[in-house]
């Protein structure tokens, strides 16, 4: 039946070995699901270098015959920003990117990964699907985001660990004021939309603030238990209409999958309820209090299946290997903050006395860090958390960039510096960079990250976000016209 089908190319998955039995194990269960469900669409997901979910919306028996075919997907989304603007030269040789296969603006094929299936709850007999992707000739795509964290999930389980890691992100829920497009609202891109509030904020942790917005919280709870994402809790942050969701901790790849399906549901459940979800750092609009994403993370010992981050000792709340990681995340702090906080509106998070962190510092349970340890002597469940993310980053590459940086240390031995004391925003230590510009300097001139990810990946992520940066930096803004337009 697969051949019949015409999608993707015939036998591809099984000529270069793409799945593995596990997987082609779920497959069959996915199989199972389709048919039990009655399912009619499966929508197979690439996630994008922006950790944007671009997808095509596949019949089911098309979604059977892509686990032996895959599926062809257009290349071309590689050489754009995240407005769309292509910022390579178009039709020039190696697709402009040093990648031979990129010439012509090719074809990708998109094989499915059947582990991360789900039966999505709000959509009419709909499935779900992540995709990895390859090149025609059976090579994977060296850009591809998936890809990138899997090799370092790799190498942690090289050394005898297990990545594992929580979410915990903040994000706004607003109410949207109209369905209408207007003509002249169909830019590249567009203008906001126009949104009010459906909720007060500034009482934090609110039950009343919460439960005004009970029918919202319903609906994402039941949709993120429906979908087996391991939901741990759900909870009013400061600004109006302002929500915290946290998951518990994953394994390996599962925690940045999690984070791509948490934010495609967040965002399609709040448009079916009129709402509008943002995950933008610090939105434009009065009142508003910074979100941020806070990255959970430890490693598990491969043999014995325990915590590898709790302490034995009595002085100390982390392990050494632990504290090896935290130098690790710390020496590479200034160029790896590209990756947590990929866009321009996320340098507006990063003030003093802000709960953002400023520099490149550890401290045992303050807000105020970088790095911030959770955890005692003797604690199974000791772990740190990275507080520099912004909840727009590309999750694959931001958790790629905390391991390779942590197995850094743990390889080389390193020792951290002296915890922070009591204010972590006036200890002397290297300062994070301060714009979008700064960090893309920041990571051209290192050479840690070319040399884990490739000098290709990072030419092209620091190309694609100077692109950004040159748009930005282009347009005339509403301080420029408030400043200088009646004064001059």
């Amino acid at each position: 039946m697969a051949a019949s089908r015409g999608v993707g190319k015939h036998g591809f998955v099984r000529e270069h070995g793409l799945l593995t039995g596990e997987q082609e194990e779920a497959g069959r269960r996915t199989a199972a699901l389709i048919e039990k469900h009655g399912l009619r669409t499966v929508r197979m997901i690439w996630v994008d270098q922006h950790g944007s979910a671009r997808c095509k919306f596949m019949s089911a028996p098309d979604y059977l015959a892509s686990l032996e075919n895959g599926i062809d997907f257009s290349g071309a989304l590689l050489s754009m920003d995240s407005a769309n603007n292509v910022f390579v030269q178009a039709f020039a040789a190696d697709g402009d990117l040093d990648i031979p296969e990129l010439t012509g603006f090719p074809d990708m094929v998109l094989v499915p990964d059947p582990a991360t299936f789900r039966v999505l709850p709000w959509a009419d007999r709909t499935g779900w699907v992540l995709t990895d992707a390859y090149f025609s000739n059976g090579k994977p795509v060296p850009l591809d985001a998936r890809r990138l964290l899997r090799g370092q999930v790799e190498a942690a389980a090289e050394l005898g660990y297990d990545y594992v890691s929580g979410l915990e992100v903040e994000f706004y829920i607003l109410r949207r004021d109209s369905d209408r497009i207007e003509l002249a609202e169909g830019g590249w891109p567009p203008p906001p939309p126009k949104v009010s509030l459906i909720e007060h904020g500034y009482q934090y942790l609110s039950e009343t603030r919460l439960a005004g917005i009970n029918h919202v919280v319903q609906r994402l709870r039941d949709a993120f238990i429906d979908m087996d994402l391991p939901l741990r809790s759900i909870e009013d942050e400061w600004g109006p209409g302002q929500l915290e969701i946290t998951f518990d901790p994953m394994v390996g790849l599962e925690s940045a999958d999690a984070m791509i399906l948490f934010r495609t549901a967040a965002k399609q459940l709040a448009h079916e309820m009129g709402m509008h979800a943002t995950f933008m750092a610090r939105p434009g609009l009065p009142n508003m209090f910074s979100s941020g994403w806070h990255l959970h993370e430890s490693l598990r010992s491969r043999e014995t299946g325990e915590n590898v981050f709790t302490s034995d000792d009595e002085n100390h709340s982390l392990s050494p290997v632990a504290r090896s990681f935290v130098a690790g995340l710390l020496e590479h702090a200034v160029p790896m903050t590209l990756f947590a906080a990929p866009t321009i509106n996320a340098y507006k998070r990063f003030k003093p006395y802000s709960f953002a962190p400023d520099r490149a510092v550890w401290a045992e349970e303050n807000r105020g860090s970088m790095i911030r340890v959770q955890g005692e002597p003797f604690e199974r469940g000791a772990h740190i958390e990275n507080r520099v993310g912004e909840p727009g980053a590309n999750p694959y590459f931001y958790l790629a960039a905390n391991i390779a940086a942590g197995l850094d240390g743990i390889r080389r031995e390193l020792t951290p510096p002296p915890l922070s004391g009591a204010d972590p925003y006036a200890e002397d230590a290297p300062r994070l960079p301060t714009s979008l510009w700064e960090a893309v300097e920041a990571l051209e001139k290192d050479d840690f990250f070319p040399g884990v990810f490739g000098e290709g990946f990072v030419k092209f992520l620091t190309r694609m976000k100077r692109n950004e940066i040159n748009r930005f930096l282009g347009e005339v803004t509403d301080w420029e016209m408030r400043e200088y337009f009646e004064f001059f």
